[in-house]
């Protein structure tokens, strides 16, 4: 039972748990650093705004098509090793933004910070993986995705706050640098980290008809799936929510941007319970089904008509923290059905749908706003959500759930 754990392996987990989502925190951080600066870039710039959301594609593109790359590295290096280098590497790539004197220079800066940002996934959850006790994995799994989501809620507030202070250049150096010195001091806690593979030289030779035949068998493409069609309807509520919403109910920006804010922090409030529920439960596929279902049907809510303010917040909130707890329930599924020692590609790729689904949706919703039909924002994003339990019912018949871990 867990109470009978030692407290020392209790701390050690604790420590493991906070290094990697201050490292994934960083991952998210960067994601949404630099877009609160669009207005700023434009004028110096004299670019558009479509040419500026070109940037973050790229940021996305580079890191989608890296991600099952890295997690082959991974697994054939080790995670640490891993991890460090895309973290230095995204982070002095925000840094360098700081120091660009033209539009063109920002391109092949955002492709260095995704190929930086591609390896935190593989790499954070084979570490955790392999250093977390399992009665605690799905409680790890949910710290792993609230410390994501708290970087994408501080973002844009400090990306304003010191380009107020400080003009853009020095806020996107400074926030650059901050992510160096958490790779610096990551790179002090090697004693706490535990790598999911030997060194290269004791690893047995690999096939690459043997590692295509894992990406297609049927459990990692419907989690594959269900990553896109979940990031579709993520990357349509962070992109579009505020602008549908002032359309349909007429109400400021600030208020729009105050729900959108309250999604995302919801979100990480439902990942807690969510990590709780994956170390405690067989019906993970159930835990998904319902978060997807009651986050979909909250949207929903905002397309019948005019509302009060206080009813469009609490669908927000209602909404993300439905979302936020399918998170851990979905990482354990990944862990099950994940054979031994390939945990780094494995992850990299599914989790490279998300960066997919961040590339694609944008103009796709960007087309309906476009067309006046910013009811259609929501619609869409419910009718992703319930697409994404098809993949879940499938989940348990491909893989079946374990047994509770604190049994």
């Amino acid at each position: 039972m867990e109470a009978a754990l030692p407290a020392a392996a209790l701390r050690r987990d604790l420590r493991v748990m906070s290094l990697i989502g201050g490292a994934h925190f960083f991952s998210h951080f960067y994601q949404l650093v630099l877009p609160p600066l669009f207005p700023l870039l434009k004028e110096e710039f004299g670019v558009s705004y479509a040419a500026l959301g070109v940037v973050s594609g790229f940021l996305f593109i580079a890191s989608g098509l890296a991600q099952a790359p890295a997690g082959f590295l991974v697994d054939r290096f080790g995670a640490r090793a891993v991890l460090l280098g895309g973290l230095g590497l995204c982070s002095g790539a925000i840094a360098l933004t700081g120091l660009a004197q033209s539009y063109w220079v920002l391109l092949p800066i955002a492709v260095a910070a995704g190929l930086g940002n591609a390896v935190f996934h593989p790499a954070d959850y084979a570490i955790l993986n392999a250093s977390i006790h399992p009665t605690r994995v799905g409680r790890a799994f949910g710290v792993h995705g609230i410390t994501g989501n708290i970087g994408w809620a501080a973002a844009p507030p400090a990306a304003v706050l010191l380009a107020a202070l400080f003009g853009w250049h020095a806020a996107m150096m400074l926030l650059g640098g901050a992510g160096l010195v958490m790779t610096l001091f990551l790179a002090t806690q090697g004693d706490a980290i535990v790598d999911h593979r030997k060194p290269a030289a004791h690893l047995p030779p690999t096939r690459l008809i043997d590692d295509i035949k894992l990406f297609l068998a049927l459990p990692i493409l419907l989690i594959f799936a269900f990553f896109l069609l979940s990031s579709m309807a993520l990357i349509g509520v962070q992109n579009f929510a505020p602008p549908a919403l002032m359309a349909l109910q007429q109400v400021p920006l600030s208020f729009a941007t105050g729900a959108l804010t309250a999604f995302l922090l919801a979100a990480a409030g439902g990942t807690f319970v969510g990590g709780f529920l994956a170390d405690h439960t067989r019906r993970r596929d159930l835990v998904l089904a319902m978060g997807l279902l009651l986050s979909g049907l909250f949207f929903l809510v905002l397309v019948v008509g005019e509302l009060p303010n206080a009813l469009i917040m609490a669908a927000f909130v209602a909404s993300g923290a439905a979302l936020g707890s399918v998170g851990p329930s979905r990482d354990m599924v990944i862990r099950e059905a994940t054979p031994v020692g390939s945990a780094g590609k494995v992850y990299g790729f599914v989790y490279s749908g998300l960066d997919l689904g961040a590339a694609v949706t944008p103009p796709i919703f960007g087309w309906l706003m476009d067309r006046g039909e910013p009811r259609l924002i929501f619609v869409g994003v419910a009718a992703l959500s319930v697409l994404s339990i098809a993949t879940v019912t499938q989940l348990r018949r491909a893989v079946p759930a374990a047994a509770p871990a604190a049994e």
